[in-house]
């Protein structure tokens, strides 16, 4: 069974829950995170949630998302959720926006809660291959065209990740070039984790 890091207002880690059973109406303050897959041409991979996930079905978004496992690094959880939804495997993943944090409800009234470190990955592997159970369809997309979409307002995508794009057009046009964090700017929890 997986756990999700449970943490606190300051980012330190207070315990763990069954990552099937946190997401609520109440869902507790944890640590996730975020990825952005560009390959050698600047193109961002967008992806399409599968319709049976439980929280924003159907819905278009950033690359890759996911919570890491206690006591997991976040450069590893964000290299085995790329590998387990999309068959990607790269070595070149970069911390962008180490204190990103966001709250967003459904309609249901399901609601997400979390600190989520946002994460640029370089990849000019082979095509990814998308887990049906994860990612009902892929694109890939030139970023600029992307970003601009997004702030008009024009292409609608998860909460998270229109936050997300606002926040990393301040980083500059060519995400090859964005700086990368070190991992002490990470919340306390990332960068160790409770079991």
């Amino acid at each position: 069974m997986e756990h999700v890091v449970l943490v606190d207002e300051a980012g330190r880690a207070v315990g763990t829950e069954p990552k099937a059973t946190v997401h609520t109406t109440a869902t507790p303050l944890h640590l996730a995170f975020s990825a952005y897959v560009f390959d050698g041409r600047g193109r961002l991979l967008v992806t399409r949630r599968a319709r049976e996930k439980p929280t924003w079905p159907g819905v278009w978004t950033n690359s890759c998302c996911g919570h890491p496992a206690p006591d997991e690094p976040l450069h590893e959880a964000v290299r085995r959720r790329l590998h387990h939804e999309l068959g990607i495997d790269s070595s070149d993943v970069g911390l962008v926006l180490p204190d990103f944090r966001y709250h967003a409800v459904m309609d249901s009234g399901i609601t997400e809660n979390e600190i989520c470190p946002v994460f640029r990955v370089l990849d000019d592997g082979p095509q990814p291959v998308p887990n049906p159970e994860e990612v009902d369809d892929v694109e890939w997309i030139d970023w600029a065209t992307f970003a601009e979409n997004v702030a008009s307002g024009y292409r609608s995508v998860s909460p998270w990740c229109r936050e997300q794009v606002r926040q990393l057009r301040r980083l500059g046009p060519d995400p090859a070039g964005w700086p990368v964090a070190p991992v002490t700017a990470l919340p306390p929890a990332a960068q160790r984790t409770t079991r």
